[in-house]
């Protein structure tokens, strides 16, 4: 994993990623995961809300250590113009400005994209917001729950009987943080061309919008607006949960000919792949309800781990719905470094999500989780990188200014 002859892919950037919570703290984790020097800032007197969020142990949340990898920590006092005056000193050395700011705010403290480029033209400047850079809802402040329910995704999950509901996870700012990486790797690119920076502008509504598939030709040319449908995609069968014996339950993807055909001898029922009500695609989706209930007596009759074994050895995609003990004990999960164990300060050995994707020859690590202190980071930024004698920066700290 990233070694003398084969350096971390993304060795040779360096980032500075502002804002707080998750959209633009999750694109600058993704960089870092790959090996870009991330330097994360933080006002001296406004700490970054992620460090309570997630369960706490010892007082501190059990979420930062993993969204704050592999990234080192200082302070600024943006609001201050000392501290835009030491920001701007940073620029020359950082290929990435990564935001997640009210649009204007960066303008607000004099630090816009033609101030920045103005000192570094090759700096890329990658932004996220609610509803982006432009537009009539540009001022309008925005969380990942609003993208959600703006871009769509709200809207189709949950029972048709009953109000949407959310995810369990802030989807929509991961979206945002992936959508954003991916907005910075191409700018990264094209700079290896044109030798330019420029603006990355990611939309916390946009990002989930991307992800919705069809809706809207099948609104503007049918008129059809897809509803919420609980498990399954309408007219996909069978595609669903199914309980278990033991009380678990089971999701089984055989919507293809072919699978369904392997599903039917599974269950010791091949005679309903020819059932002119299941044999055929549509066949199947004109008669959903009633395929799922004929799986699900059979489902019923047969423990989760014996079903999983059955269609494993079937070809039939099946998969237990996994809690977190469930994926903390999976051999699977250990074998591909999805659980990672790294060392903590505070906490000792660490369990933490692994990094995805994964790349044969330079694939990303985790060099170090979350640093739990504010501001560790200070002295080799400020004195090692910008070379500010100790005594300036001590006088930078006594001021507020980091």
């Amino acid at each position: 994993m990233g070694n003398a002859a084969h350096p971390l892919p993304l060795a040779d950037i360096r980032v500075v990623e502002l804002g707080s919570l998750i959209a633009g703290p999750f694109t600058g984790r993704i960089l870092g995961d790959f090996g870009a020097e991330v330097i994360k800032v933080e006002p001296p007197d406004r700490p970054d809300p992620l460090r309570m969020w997630g369960e706490r142990l010892e007082g501190h949340g059990l979420f930062w250590p993993i969204q704050a990898r592999n990234k080192k920590c200082i302070t600024l006092n943006l609001r201050e113009p000392k501290g835009q005056d030491l920001f701007r000193q940073l620029l020359p050395h950082v290929d990435v400005v990564v935001e997640n700011f009210r649009p204007g705010t960066l303008e607000k403290w004099n630090l816009g994209y033609e101030a920045m480029s103005a000192v570094n033209p090759g700096l890329i400047l990658v932004r996220t917001s609610g509803f982006g850079q432009t537009g009539p809802y540009k001022d309008r402040a925005g969380f990942g729950s609003i993208g959600e329910a703006m871009g769509g995704i709200r809207y189709v999950t949950g029972h048709p009987d009953r109000p949407p509901v959310r995810t369990g996870i802030s989807i929509g700012d991961s979206l945002a943080g992936l959508y954003a990486a991916i907005g910075c790797l191409v700018a990264l690119h094209e700079r290896s061309r044109s030798g330019r920076g420029q603006v990355v502008d990611t939309a916390l509504y946009e990002a989930v919008f991307g992800v919705m598939e069809s809706i809207i030709p099948e609104y503007g040319l049918l008129g059809h607006i897809r509803e919420r449908s609980g498990n399954i995609l309408p007219g996909v069968a069978p595609s669903n949960i199914y309980a278990t014996a033991d009380g678990s339950w089971i999701a089984i993807g055989a919507n293809a000919d072919t699978v369904f055909r392997r599903l039917c001898a599974a269950m010791g029922r091949p005679e309903l792949a020819e059932d002119e009500r299941f044999a055929t695609h549509i066949a199947r989706g004109e008669h959903q309800e009633e395929l799922d209930d004929l799986i699900e007596s059979w489902t019923k009759t047969r423990t989760c781990e014996e079903l999983l074994e059955m269609l494993a050895q079937s070809g039939v995609p099946a998969g237990r719905i996994y809690n977190a003990r469930d994926m903390f004990h999976d051999p699977h999960y250990r074998a591909r470094d999805m659980i990672l164990e790294v060392d903590h300060p505070v906490f000792g050995r660490f369990p933490m999500p692994g990094v995805v994707p994964k790349l044969s020859r330079t694939p990303g690590k985790v060099r170090h989780p979350g640093p739990p202190a504010l501001g560790e980071h200070n002295r080799d930024i400020y004195e090692g990188l910008l070379g500010l004698s100790p005594s300036a920066v001590d006088t930078l700290k006594s001021e507020g200014i980091i």
